[in-house]
């Protein structure tokens, strides 16, 4: 980032170029920082936010495109305030802290992105950005083309809380949310938990909620719920806010970042939260014996490993605490994990298993090497625990195998 610039100081006149008593703009200017990021193409590290190539045709005629100069105008003035800052990085910038604005969370943006100086070297990038008549094949088609996954595409789509579609611009027509400009959890609470009908009218095809009819749906909002894997996500940050708030924190700086220089990608603690978000997810598809799921987060890099920060707990105690045998076996055949790790209260997955008379659990945790002679802080072992809560088979498969 430029050194003479104070980023608070950059947001407070951003702020005062988005809203004022005319408009408040930050909607659209979180759509100008998405579309001039979501042009990128991996295969290829061409688009991206580098260059601002939207103030040039064609990018600047893509039909998905159409309106945006008007937040390009709005923050026009603060470039001219500030020729040390690029467009790249102002566009960016004011997308980001509109979703601050709006009471989202704090998107960090790194600066140093530059600018293209004239169209000639700008190669073309309309067609590239998500279209909302298409569905789920097309959805995995643009985001896996940048590097998302399908957790991050569902992430994204959560932008849809702000704003609405005009029909002049895009032709759809109407508000995703009773608040638009609220930044919250509340598109996904209206997709999943209201019903849908095809609008009839004469505008492009969309979705009307049953109940009133003053909200709407794009065919590729109605792909978030009725694809399977696409609805998990939906149904999981409809329930929760500040999940949702996380993984898209975490995707919208990976995309404003996209195609952009090594200074200008997400810092490693960012990343470090990603990263420690899907490991306390994997505990939590333990404590249900969701063994598919597990297995899909091992697949993607997670930290099967991982403890609770509050508790020392493993996936393995949450397994054994709710007598998941699948789930045990998946942990320690695949995942490898340490048969006696031990909380904060010294309980081993032998414990827990003990505790609740989960005998096939502890059959097998015995099986496999579990050491039923380590006590815990209270100076138990996995047998006394057993024979304390009236588990007597599940006790008799134990004190033959502890060393008293």
């Amino acid at each position: 980032m430029p050194s003479k610039i104070d980023i608070n100081a950059l947001k407070s006149e951003i702020r005062v170029a988005l809203i004022n008593q005319k408009v408040n703009a930050c909607p659209i200017a979180v759509r100008l920082a998405w579309h001039s990021s979501g042009t990128y193409q991996a295969n290829d590290d061409t688009g991206g936010s580098n260059g601002a190539r939207m103030r040039f045709s064609p990018e600047k005629g893509d039909d998905a495109n159409a309106g945006l100069g008007i937040p390009r105008d709005l923050l026009e003035p603060i470039k001219i305030a500030h020729p040390e800052i690029s467009y790249a990085d102002l566009y960016v910038a004011a997308g980001a802290a509109a979703i601050e604005f709006l009471g989202g969370p704090v998107i960090s943006v790194n600066f140093g992105r530059s600018d293209c100086t004239e169209a000639s070297i700008c190669p073309v990038m309309n067609g590239r950005l998500p279209d909302g008549a298409q569905g789920a094949a097309h959805l995995r088609d643009v985001f896996y083309r940048m590097g998302f996954t399908d957790r991050d595409i569902v992430a994204l789509s959560g932008a849809h809380t702000l704003g609405r579609c005009h029909q002049s611009r895009s032709g759809w027509d109407g508000p995703w949310t009773n608040n638009a400009l609220k930044f919250d959890n509340q598109y996904f609470r209206v997709l999943m938990g209201l019903d849908w009908v095809p609008r009839k009218w004469e505008g492009n095809a969309q979705f009307a909620d049953k109940l009133t009819g003053k909200l709407m749906m794009l065919p590729s909002d109605m792909a978030i719920k009725t694809d399977p894997k696409f609805r998990v996500w939906a149904e999981k940050y409809a329930a929760n806010e500040a999940l949702f708030f996380v993984d898209f924190k975490a995707a919208f700086e990976k995309l404003l970042a996209l195609g952009c220089p090594a200074q200008c990608q997400p810092s490693e603690a960012t990343l470090k939260r990603r990263e420690t978000n899907i490991s306390t997810e994997f505990l939590t598809y333990a404590m249900h014996g969701s063994v598919k799921r597990a297995r899909e987060l091992k697949t993607k890099g997670c930290d099967v490993h991982y403890v609770e920060a509050s508790s020392g707990r493993s996936a393995l105690h949450k397994s054994a605490f709710w007598g998941h045998i699948d789930m045990t076996n998946f942990l320690v055949k695949e995942c490898k994990v340490d048969l006696n790790q031990r909380d904060y209260n010294g309980d081993t997955p032998l414990h827990d298993a003990a505790r609740f008379g989960h005998i096939q659990v502890v059959q097998f945790l015995l099986a496999c090497g579990a050491d039923p002679s380590i006590p815990n802080r209270g100076g138990q072992i996995a047998a006394v625990l057993a024979q304390a809560n009236g588990h007597e088979v599940t006790f008799a498969a134990l004190i033959p195998r502890a060393k008293l």
